[in-house]
């Protein structure tokens, strides 16, 4: 068996469950626009890597999934620049609160038990919604009941104040909503290290309006830079993030990304969406189960100063690195993200 020891969660796990893993992950990310952050930090913390690390990794496995898929879904020219800067802006600086946010829980000792019951919520609302609405569209296209929809459906919120027009997705808009549910994702990615792709996706094509071939690409390109913002603060502040465990998540989910950017035209995406909502309640429940009944939750401790165990020169480097030059530890993990999610676009648009 080919088991890693990973220096800064310190916990020994299996290489071939994280490839296969983050592949899964990737894939999703590459298909729907989503992130895979919902999937893999829960997965990551049933393996038994604590979550607060498991929220720090997560949100720097995004990154590599959301770069590669981003370039895919660029060179099919299905990208919004503008509407997704628009959201950025919320994004980062919700990013930022919710750094502060976690910071204060963690100091109470009560962070891992906030993303447990903030994961249990979360899945389970969004896993049930998502299979009743697949359950509905499944339906309607058996039965041959064709809706017809309106180019966009005007809310409230297109009437708000500021309005710009964003050419791409042919919109007249304000600035606020994008700005505001920005805001929301950001808090979300770095309370829980999703990419909140399984919240903006939707919001992009029922509330703003956009068209559904630019969303995927345009919500990969805002975790682009709501990723590193999150990575960023977590390394520096909890020096949380493992750099071992980076290597192994950003390679399986660069290549799924490539995957599920290639054939996200060739599948049903509602017959998808509904197995992928039956996975995601399951998470949910478990984290009910384990909260609730199981307690296996791990304590939050992370306080302390690591100390090296089981560990050879290389780990050592990295824990010394991450403690001491946190800002450059930072910088190279999220190098490596990015990097490898570059080389799996390119690789992919060359060979296949």
């Amino acid at each position: 068996m080919l088991q890693i020891y990973l220096p800064i969660a310190e916990v020994t796990i299996n290489i071939a469950t994280l490839l296969f893993i983050s592949v899964i992950v990737g894939f999703f990310a590459g298909l729907l626009g989503i992130g895979g952050g919902f999937l893999l930090t829960p997965i990551l913390i049933f393996l038994g890597i604590p979550p607060i690390y498991a929220v720090a990794n997560g949100a720097n496995n995004i990154l590599a999934a959301s770069v590669s898929g981003t370039i895919g879904h660029w060179f099919k020219d299905q990208l919004d620049i503008k509407m997704g800067m628009l959201i950025i802006i919320g994004g980062v600086s919700g990013a930022i609160f919710g750094i502060f946010v976690f910071k204060y829980f963690l100091l109470q000792g009560s962070v891992n038990k906030i993303i447990s019951i903030m994961y249990c919520i979360l899945l389970s609302g969004i896993g049930l919604s998502m299979l009743i609405e697949s359950l509905i569209e499944i339906r309607r296209i058996r039965l041959n009941r064709f809706i017809r929809r309106k180019l966009h459906t005007h809310y409230w919120v297109h009437n708000l104040p500021f309005k710009i027009r964003i050419h791409k997705s042919k919109l007249y808009i304000s600035i606020v909503p994008p700005i505001f549910f920005g805001i929301v994702v950001g808090i979300l990615s770095s309370m829980l290290g999703v990419g909140g792709g399984f919240l903006l996706v939707p919001i992009m094509i029922y509330i703003l309006g956009m068209p559904a071939r630019l969303v995927a690409g345009t919500s990969l390109f805002v975790m682009i830079f709501i990723m590193i913002v999150v990575t960023l603060l977590h390394a520096i502040n909890h020096n949380s993030v493992d750099i071992f465990l980076v290597l192994i998540l950003v390679v399986g989910s660069g290549i799924g990304a490539q995957l599920g950017t290639k054939i996200s035209i060739k599948l049903k995406g509602e017959e998808l969406r509904a197995m992928m909502s039956v996975l995601v309640l399951i998470f949910g429940f478990k984290f009910g189960y384990d909260l609730f009944f199981n307690k296996t939750i791990p304590p939050a401790d992370i306080t302390s100063v690591l100390q090296p165990n089981n560990t050879n020169a290389l780990a050592d480097f990295a824990i010394h690195t991450s403690q001491v030059f946190p800002w450059s530890y930072a910088i190279a993990s999220m190098s490596i993200a990015i990097l490898v999610g570059v080389l799996a676009a390119f690789s992919f648009k060359k060979f296949l």
